[in-house]
């Protein structure tokens, strides 16, 4: 793996474009880049496709449509060739362990993740993770222009990649190049924080489509943008070094028709006829899923079901609550210490309201793949999506779509981007234990009428604009603004 030991962060895109391209294949039309492939690598070597927001997202897409994928293979100091997957191309990247520290965990995770989610926790800025950013964007970059068909497409995803567009079109002007921000972008002046704001924000502009989940968020990057580099706002775009850039919400849906297939087959009734007879036929069921994540408010929410059952507007004989999380960064000290804080949360409740045999709330910690994931939407009588911020979040999505008797509530925090789709949902501010606490127990005692009035309205909208309306809306826009 070669490494450029002079990259200098405030100059990313330097003598880029003056450098060769090595194994010039120029065979795909359609190229996706993302930190992660969308696979997983079992003991034997063998590689499947791996469960997440993302992958269930733009997989589909890119199998309908053929391409290739660009992204990292998940395993550290190994570098995998090329292979096939589904008949996609999968082009792993090579990190080493310094590179994934920094890179990854350093300046996606530690800095740009808190100050892109209102800093809900203190980002940190310093220059050899920033360093690590730019030489591994180039690394992403340097492949996909090696692969992508002469005009071509490359479509680029999330907050790990905001220089690759830039250096990309150094490399491969003849393209259209798109990129995609899944998370909330932050606002003016929680930007302005950013060391290198200018730098990311010039990465981000060699894409001739910028995407963001909500309206709110796009009118936030244009304002930055014209802020903090040379853009100006021209008839309803930037204009940047002479190009248009078209900077417009595309809120990201999921596959309707597979959730729904999966919701309404055999299994999965068995499977929620399984639980409920262990958990009690009568039983209410609340629920969240998440990754386990600071920006999620499990915490709160878990507090907001102890001050119901202490209160007595819950009782513990008829209801429980089922946590599940998904390991994530655990490396990180603030997921070590959030994974903490819940799992002695669940113990504090279990301790004053469970009996033997009986917790009163059940803590799931693992990956579920996607026919267990849907019989626990289908088991769930309340939901609670309750994050402090969040780009959009497909658990809420992915719920409303597995309700297919119309019935259910869906509790949803007002700072998610499906809040501004979602609107019959329960919309609460998850600051608000109060707030959160009516919440909760109206939905526990919503008649079945409004219940329905409500699920079904949200699931005529998400048929509506599922995944697929999503991705060709933001693909149509890359080649009519061509």
């Amino acid at each position: 793996m070669s490494r450029n030991t002079a990259v200098d962060p405030r100059r990313p895109f330097a003598h880029l474009d003056q450098t060769p391209l090595d194994d010039f294949e120029a065979s795909h039309s359609l190229v996706i880049v993302a930190n992660r492939l969308p696979v997983v690598r079992s003991d034997d070597g063998s590689w499947s496709k791996s469960p997440g927001g993302l992958v269930s997202a733009v997989y589909p897409v890119l199998v309908e449509r053929g391409g290739a994928w660009v992204g990292w293979s998940g395993v550290t100091g190994q570098d995998f060739d090329a292979f096939e997957l589904d008949g996609l191309r999968m082009e792993p990247v090579a990190l080493d362990a310094e590179e994934h520290d920094f890179y990854y965990s350093g300046f996606s995770n530690r800095t740009l993740w808190p100050l892109y989610h209102d800093a809900v926790r203190t980002p940190e800025y310093h220059r050899r993770w920033m360093r690590q950013y730019v030489r591994v964007n180039r690394r992403f970059a340097r492949r996909a222009a090696s692969i992508v068909a002469t005009g071509g497409t490359v479509w680029v995803h999330d907050y790990h990649l905001h220089l690759v567009p830039a250096m990309l079109r150094a490399l491969r002007p003849d393209v259209r190049i798109g990129f995609f921000l899944h998370i909330p972008f932050p606002p003016q002046d929680l930007f302005a924080q950013l060391p290198w704001r200018s730098e990311l924000l010039k990465g981000t502009l060699g894409a001739d489509v910028v995407g963001m989940q909500i309206p709110r968020d796009a009118e936030k990057f244009l304002l930055t943008a014209e802020r903090f580099t040379e853009a100006e706002y021209v008839e309803g775009a930037l204009d940047y070094e002479g190009r248009r850039v078209d900077v417009r919400a595309f809120p990201i849906s999921i596959d309707v028709d597979a959730i729904e297939s999966i919701a309404s087959d055999e299994e999965t009734e068995m499977r929620v006829a399984e639980h409920r007879a262990r958990l009690g036929v009568d039983t209410k069921v609340l629920m969240g899923i998440d990754r386990l994540d600071y920006t999620k408010g499990i915490d709160v929410r878990l507090r907001a079901f102890q001050e119901l059952l202490r209160a007595g507007e819950l009782d513990p004989e008829t209801c429980v609550f089922i946590q599940s999380v998904v390991p994530t960064r655990a490396r990180i000290d603030e997921y070590a210490d959030l994974r903490s804080r819940v799992e002695e949360l669940v113990g504090q409740i279990n301790g004053e309201f469970g009996q033997v045999g009986r917790p009163v709330v059940h803590y799931l910690r693992r990956n579920h793949d996607v026919h267990e994931l849907v019989s626990l939407y289908r088991l769930a009588d309340v939901m609670m999506v309750t994050p402090f911020q969040d780009g959009m979040n497909l658990v809420a999505k992915e719920y409303v779509a597995s309700r297919i008797d119309d019935d259910g509530v869906l509790v949803l925090s007002e700072f998610s981007g499906a809040a501004q789709e979602l609107t019959q949902a329960l919309i609460v501010n998850p600051h608000d234990l109060d707030g959160l606490q009516q919440a909760v127990a109206r939905a526990v005692s919503m008649p079945n009428d409004e219940m329905k009035g409500r699920m079904a309205a949200m699931r005529a909208h998400l048929e509506s604009y599922d995944v697929n309306r999503w991705a060709t809306a933001f693909l149509d826009a890359l080649e009519v603004d061509g």
